[in-house]
């Protein structure tokens, strides 16, 4: 993300969803849209890969938890947060999405505001979760390295040899 915009891709089988939402992100966002589960994998899959997908939970060709699933199951897609917007607001249905692996529940017909916070909270997590993990693979590798050479240090060539 950094000084590019994200993409959201929003995912939703009726066209006027679709449009609402596309309008309320795009301009902070490059938004991207698919009517399809089929379509959106190959969107997700696809270069920019999405920064986050609102996605709705009932539609014809694959529902919402199939297409999550589906993101869950490839390296590529897994990382990627997705939010749930959905016509469903009982408790059961927000409770299932969540243990599914929805990072959120947004509700029709959406509250703009809340969409707004709550796609930005979730690219503000993303985006500092890649930088730890950044820093985590500096500090892995200044642990078995020497910080003037960059060769490995002794402590790596014992845990080789440990290992062999």
């Amino acid at each position: 993300m950094g000084a590019s915009q994200a993409t959201v891709l929003i995912v939703d089988d009726t066209p006027e969803n679709l449009s609402v939402l596309g309008e309320l992100l795009q301009p902070n966002y490059r938004v991207r849209a698919a009517n399809s589960g089929r379509r959106a994998l190959q969107i997700a899959l696809g270069d920019p890969t999405p920064d986050i997908i609102l996605l709705d939970v009932m539609m014809p060709d694959m529902d919402g938890y199939q297409m999550l699933q589906l993101l869950q199951a490839d390296p590529a897609t897994r990382d990627i947060p997705v939010i749930f917007v959905t016509a469903q607001n009982d408790s059961d249905s927000e409770t299932h999405a969540l243990a599914a692996g929805a990072v959120d529940f947004i509700h029709k017909p959406v509250n703009p505001p809340v969409v707004r916070a709550r796609v930005r909270l979730q690219l503000e997590l993303r985006q500092r979760v890649v930088e730890l993990q950044r820093a985590l693979q500096q500090v892995e590798f200044l642990s078995r390295h020497d910080p003037l050479t960059g060769l490995p240090n002794r402590a790596w060539f014992h845990e080789r040899l440990d290992q062999a």
